[in-house]
Formats: C-alpha cells, sequence, structure tokens
C-alpha cells in the first residue's frame, strides 16, 4: 500500500498556494495520464497527492475524491483545479441534480477532452432491473460525455438481498465485454456491514462506496466488515467522513449539556493547536487505514478543496491522544448522529417511514449547508409518507437506538423544514 507522505510541508503548500495560486502550483508539470498504458486515476508522476490501490483491479486511485454532488455545471474551476491537485478519481450518481451533476462532468470533458482519460470516473444508478439499468447507464454516459464508466455502482443498496440477483450479475458482465464499465460495485448508507459481508462472500463486486468516519470505522461489526472487502479484494471509498451529523452546530444542539459544550470548544482547539482542523482530522483518522483506497468528499468550492487537498498532502498518523480526542467528541454529540442502522428503529414504528433517509436529508440540511438538496430528495418521497413522518409515535424507536438519538423531535423538525 502506498502511504509514503509527502516531502512537502504544509508551510511550503501554503506559501506556494498564497505566492502563486493553488490553480497555478502544478500546471507546469500537470500530465496525470502520462504514459498511455497508465492506468486511469494514476496521478502523474511526480504528482504529491498520495494514491493507493483500489482493491484487486490493479489500478491506484489518489487517496482524496471530488464528490460531484455539487452544481458542477457553474463551478467548472473547481473541477480544473482538483485535477491540477491529483484529485483524479471523481465521482457523481444519476440522481444527483436530477443529472444536472453528471451533466456538469460532462460540460468539463467536453472543453477538456483530454482530461477524461486521466480521470477515474464513478457514477450510480438507482435502478435495480437489468433493462432499467440499461438505460440509466445509456442516459449517464450521453450526460458525462464519455463512452464508459471506470466504476459504476448501484446507489443506495441497503439489503444483501439486491447483491444477489443472478440477472443483474449477467448484465454487469456483459456491460464489461461491451466495454461500457469497467468495474462495478455499489454504495451503502444503511445496513452497511451486512451488505458489505454479503459482497465479499458472493464475489463480482469490485468496489464499495460507504459510510465511514471516526465514529464507526473503530466498531467490531465494521472492522470485520472491511476485513472482509480487504480479503475479497474490493476496493473501497469511504464518504460521509466529516460525519456532521443532523443537527451540523453540535455546539447549540438542545439535547447538549453546557459542559458538554466547553467540552467540544476544548476538543476542537486540540488540534488547532497541532497545526490543522479538527475536520481535517477525521479525515487523517480514516487515512489511518491502509486499505480504505480513497475518501469522496463533498467539495463544492476552492477553500474546501484546498483544505482537504492539504490535509492529504500532509496526512500524519495520529497519536493515541488524537484519537481518543475524536472518540470523546464522537461520544458527546452521539445523540446528533444517525450510525445507519436503520433497520432497528424502522422495524418498531407503524406504518412505512424511511428514518435513515430523513436523517440523511437532515445532515445535507444542517451539516452541509446543502438545503435544495435536502428539500428535493424529501419532496420525492410519497405524499402520504411525509404526511405520515410527523403524526407517528416514535418513542419505541428512541428506545432503541444505539445512538440515543430524539428520532420524534428530528422527524417533526424534517417535517417542517423539508416540506
Amino acid at each position: 500500500m502506498d502511504t509514503k507522505k509527502t516531502p512537502w510541508s504544509r508551510r511550503d503548500f501554503l506559501k506556494t498556494a498564497g505566492a502563486t495560486g493553488v490553480g497555478s502550483m502544478f500546471f507546469p508539470t500537470i500530465s496525470l495520464a502520462g504514459d498511455s498504458d497508465k492506468p486511469a486515476g494514476e496521478p502523474a508522476k511526480g504528482m504529491p497527492l498520495p494514491a493507493r490501490p483500489f482493491g484487486k483491479t490493479g489500478i491506484r486511485v489518489p487517496m482524496l475524491a471530488l464528490g460531484g454532488s455539487f452544481d458542477t455545471q457553474s463551478n467548472q474551476l473547481v473541477m480544473r483545479q482538483a485535477l491540477k491537485l491529483g484529485v483524479t478519481y471523481w465521482e457523481t450518481a444519476e440522481i444527483y441534480g436530477w443529472g444536472s451533476c453528471e451533466k456538469g462532468y460532462g460540460k468539463y470533458f467536453g472543453k477538456y477532452p483530454e482530461d477524461r482519460k486521466k480521470v477515474f470516473l464513478v457514477t450510480k444508478t438507482i435502478s435495480r432491473i437489468p433493462a432499467d439499468m440499461s438505460a440509466a447507464l445509456g442516459g449517464s454516459l450521453e450526460r458525462l460525455n464519455t463512452s464508459y464508466i471506470d466504476l459504476y455502482l448501484m446507489h443506495k443498496v441497503s439489503s444483501p438481498h439486491t447483491l444477489h440477483d443472478k440477472e443483474v450479475r449477467d448484465w454487469v458482465e456483459r456491460m464489461k465485454t461491451e466495454g461500457r464499465i469497467r468495474y462495478f460495485g455499489f454504495s451503502t448508507h444503511q445496513n452497511m456491514e451486512e451488505c458489505m459481508m454479503t459482497a465479499a462472500e458472493l464475489g463480482g463486486i469490485d468496489g464499495i462506496q460507504m459510510s465511514y468516519n471516526f465514529r464507526l470505522m473503530h466498531t467490531d461489526a465494521m472492522e470485520k466488515a472491511v476485513d472482509a472487502c480487504v480479503n475479497a479484494g474490493i476496493g473501497l471509498t469511504a464518504m460521509k467522513t466529516a460525519s456532521p451529523g443532523v443537527i451540523g452546530r453540535v455546539r447549540q444542539a438542545p439535547a447538549l449539556t453546557e459542559r458538554d459544550k466547553e467540552l467540544l470548544a476544548k476538543l476542537t482547539g486540540h488540534f488547532l493547536e497541532k497545526g490543522f482542523t479538527d475536520i481535517q482530522a477525521r479525515l487523517m483518522a480514516v487515512w489511518q487505514n491502509p486499505h480504505i483506497a480513497s475518501i469522496c468528499s463533498y467539495m463544492p468550492n476552492m477553500k474546501i478543496l484546498k483544505a482537504n487537498v492539504d490535509a492529504a498532502l500532509n496526512w500524519r498518523e495520529l497519536s493515541r491522544q488524537d484519537m481518543n480526542v475524536l472518540k470523546q467528541y464522537a461520544r458527546v454529540t452521539a445523540s446528533e448522529y444517525c450510525a445507519g442502522c436503520a433497520t432497528i428503529c424502522e422495524s418498531v414504528v407503524e406504518g412505512t417511514v424511511p428514518i435513515g433517509d430523513v436523517m440523511r436529508y437532515l445532515m445535507y440540511y444542517h451539516g452541509y449547508g446543502d438545503r435544495d438538496r435536502a428539500r428535493s430528495l424529501f419532496k420525492e418521497l410519497p405524499l402520504d409518507t411525509r404526511r405520515r413522518i410527523a403524526r407517528t409515535d416514535y418513542a419505541s424507536a428512541e428506545r432503541r437506538c444505539p445512538q440515543g438519538m430524539p428520532i420524534g423531535r428530528l422527524m417533526r423538525e424534517a417535517a417542517r423544514e423539508l416540506a
């Protein structure tokens, strides 16, 4: 595994970026594709952004990936600068912006067609039936302005039964043979460990994108699931690594005591004293596992892109004290974070209420500040489901929640703010 640190110091990076502009720092030496036989996603020779093997594919990808769920059509500069900085792993999905995010990538490749072969391109589909998947793939290829997808994922897989479908597996092999996709896998937000274990047992899965952060990475279930996938040669991409929670500004969360809020301020200051932010520390914590090929990060602007690239260029092994600080942070804010174990809470409420999905929408709304996306996703829920969310009794679900979340309050808040 390529975990070699860059010889650049944080001071050198910031000094050079300030003097020349981040975009021009590496421009004279950029040639990410390099030799014609260099696999897609491989950083250029001399590019300091570390890369790691992606499962058994033989491809190496940068340890930081561009999450394409933002307004890609209006933020072409972010993609241009990401590529120049070595962030050559790009992901998106057909449902992001109802296809507009894919169109943004396609717009970029139309302007810079030579850059397509430099990018490890990932997109996702919500389709599960081969005929629908063919139509979805065709639409994605057209919007992305490309003839192939490097990694095609089934989006939001929450049941291992989805992975047993032989017709889908046969379809995947046909698409690979036809050269329309190179690799196949799925993304998962709920019941992740069970889905990952099933994938490792069944085979035929090249890559998985799952929620993985300082809150989740040390549980017994997740550690076993990651080990099983590594042994099966599956490339792993972490998402939701910042784990902002469903409240966002946790220090103002009503469930926290004044003592907890003071502790959070102290914990945040711990990392600032070491020269990096607590958000950068969360990325570094995930990179400590060499089996995580990359982190897919929501980077809609240059400020976040530069901060994350800085973290990748200068990532270091966190000390035991650092990890204990993150564990304390996780403990204090547990009631504001949904861990994705939706079967526990959803199984004890009357009717069908997608608690896990709504919690994720609240995270987009508060944690990421992406209110339009949160509201759009919420409005895609059936009308009767949206009405049921506000009037359901969640007492049993709250008693069973391992995180101790105030589910009822949060569901009513979602019905009020996202409607």
